[in-house]
């Protein structure tokens, strides 16, 4: 039978079965061995100099980049022609997350691998890939990606480097300056984004760091991810050759916009490395910790935040390797079409940017949540640079930044779902407004004979009912205008997240179960019990505040009636469940589930 994939935000109407997604539990094992090696490079080449890359030394990075150049780690995403591995978008993220656990060095090897080099794979000609993409894939060449201005942030089309057609028709003239550019120190490439003359969009190049007119600043002084070289560059008369422009002209801000919704992804895959590293210094640390006579390990406080810790990072990973599969068969489908391999894999990508914007998200906040709980569970030594969750701390802090603000990507979740069904890619409007016509009835009540699954599910497609309600409702209320109710908009991206992250364990749980019988899936069930008990209250109160804000006196006491109704599930005992995820972690002495 055909694998059933829903299109970008397509969840938010429609039904899955647990068969047709992928979960990690699937990884066959040439993909197992791959994050090994990856794991065994952090192992052996970065963890013991990593207080020396984050002197910082910019120098030894360098010198480690190189060393996964020639491991084959830098690769992993480009075809084996031109000096890669071609592997499926799956077997990227798990490398993606692997790679997450080591602090700086993950920022300046991601964007190396993936903002850095993929532009020119996605959208170079076939000259400039075997230029330069054939030398990046093995770390003969390091590159950067050139996109932030002074004045250009979140609004990326504004900014004002500007690229001038020289007399003779042979280079570009770039005059300009980027900030906040991640391996800037030391690439050798770099894809810089300006306008042409006037153009009203971007356009982007292939500049070479030795170019004449090319001034690199002294790395800047950050919070955290130190040993990450983060640098301005000025361009001053520098002369690029026409043969360096990637794609078209005016095709910049697309390319722009592609690369983020890839870099948002994959960054969700590192978050989720972060986050399992933090875990396994948590208990590490539980596990050898006496107070009063006793381990930290075995008291109430302690566990809750070991499992607590354990279900958003199990949530995460069950969202992300979702996704990604669904991303492999859009890519195989747009090739199928005809399309070239480089674009049709930036398509299949570009085509999930709902989810993309949700795993940013969730991700980034998520990892705040675990290493703040591992901090707080090593207590004064947490507060030393001696312990590992120190550095992990810092390091955090700037993946809400990263690809996109948070609040951009919170604004970009529900905006982009809207637009696609406008489009028509699926019926969102057209079954909001039946549930509108009787908010009160819309609850899905228990019917006879519902297993566990079953009424999971129920609770699920209820959320669902919720989100379109506030959804109707808000666009009806301020039409065009919506895109100004940020705190309305945020309050339904907060929903829609949560149910995307919530189906995708209870898919993958049920899932589990099918593979594995249910005798295997206590644990699982544990989690998903406590995750849809706290999800239900989550999108309730988002919910509540989102009509409040939208809905005349009269409505609104329906509408929150309604909305309380679809997010009701019955209590469970989520301490004895938390202990149970907790005494399995603690048992096992490190992430395992």
């Amino acid at each position: 039978m055909e694998q059933q994939v829903l299109k970008s935000g397509e969840f938010l109407v429609r039904e899955i079965d647990p068969s047709d997604i992928f979960i990690p539990e699937e990884f066959n094992e040439e993909q197992l061995m791959i994050a090994q090696t990856c794991r065994d490079f952090l192992e052996s080449e970065l963890y013991p100099v990593i207080d020396k890359i984050d002197a910082p030394d910019t120098n030894l990075m360098k010198q480690t980049l190189k060393k996964a150049g020639e491991l084959g780690l830098m690769g992993i995403a480009l075809p084996e022609e031109l000096g890669g591995f071609g592997q499926s978008f799956v077997t990227q993220m798990l490398a993606a997350e692997t790679i997450g656990a080591g602090y700086s060095f993950s920022v300046a090897f991601m964007a190396h691998t993936g903002i850095g080099t993929l532009p020119i794979m996605y959208y170079g000609n076939q000259q400039q890939r075997e230029q330069y993409v054939s030398r990046l894939a093995t770390g003969e060449l390091i590159g950067a990606y050139c996109l932030t201005e002074p004045g250009a942030g979140s609004d990326a089309n504004s900014g004002k480097t500007n690229a001038v057609l020289s007399e003779d028709g042979r280079h570009y003239i770039l005059n300009g300056q980027k900030m906040w550019i991640t391996n800037a120190g030391f690439a050798d490439t770099q894809v810089v984004f300006a306008k042409i003359d006037r153009d009203r969009v971007l356009s982007a190049f292939i500049v070479e760091s030795n170019y004449p007119g090319v001034t690199v600043n002294p790395d800047e002084h950050k919070m955290g991810i130190k040993g990450s070289s983060t640098a301005q560059i000025f361009y001053n008369d520098v002369k690029v050759p026409v043969e360096n422009l990637i794609g078209n002209r005016g095709e910049g801000f697309r390319i722009a916009l592609s690369i983020l919704h890839m870099g948002r992804i994959k960054l969700g895959a590192n978050v989720l490395g972060a986050s399992k590293k933090a875990i396994n210094d948590s208990v590490r640390y539980a596990n050898e910790r006496k107070q009063f006579c006793v381990l930290i390990s075995t008291f109430g406080s302690i566990r809750h935040k070991l499992a607590e810790q354990v279900i958003r990072t199990f949530a995460l990973e069950s969202a992300i390797y979702r996704v990604s599969r669904d991303i492999d068969i859009q890519i195989e489908s747009n090739k199928a079409e005809g399309m070239d391999k480089g674009r049709a894999s930036i398509e299949g990508i570009s085509h999930y940017a709902v989810e993309a914007a949700i795993l940013k998200v969730y991700g980034s906040e998520a990892l705040d949540f675990i290493i703040d709980e591992a901090v707080q569970i090593h207590g004064g030594m947490g507060y030393s640079a001696e312990m590992a969750v120190e550095r992990g701390y810092r390091d955090s802090r700037i993946n809400r930044i990263f690809e996109g603000t948070n609040e951009i990507n919170r604004l970009l979740v529900v905006d982009t779902a809207m637009k696609r069904a406008m489009k028509g890619d699926f019926d969102l409007f057209g079954k909001a407004g039946q549930l509108m016509a009787d908010p009160e009835h819309a609850a899905e009540i228990p019917g006879g004979g519902e297993g566990y699954f079953d009424n999971k599910m129920r609770y699920i497609r209820n959320f669902k009912k919720a989100i379109l309600l506030a959804i109707h409702g808000a666009s009806s209320v301020f039409d065009k205008k919506l895109i100004s109710e940020q705190e309305v908009l945020n309050n339904i991206s907060d929903m829609i997240i949560e149910l995307y992250i919530t189906e995708s364990t209870a898919l993958r749980v049920n899932k589990l179960e099918l593979l594995q019988g249910t005798a295997s899936s206590g644990l699982h069930r544990d989690i998903l019990d406590i995750l849809i008990y706290d999800s239900a209250d989550r999108i309730r109160k988002a919910g509540n505040d989102a009509v409040n804000s939208f809905a005349a006196e009269g409505q609104s006491e329906k509408l929150v009636a309604a909305v309380n109704e679809l997010c009701r599930v019955p209590g469970t005992n989520v301490k004895e469940s938390r202990r149970r995820i907790a005494a399995r972690l603690i048992e096992d002495n490190q992430y395992k589930f």
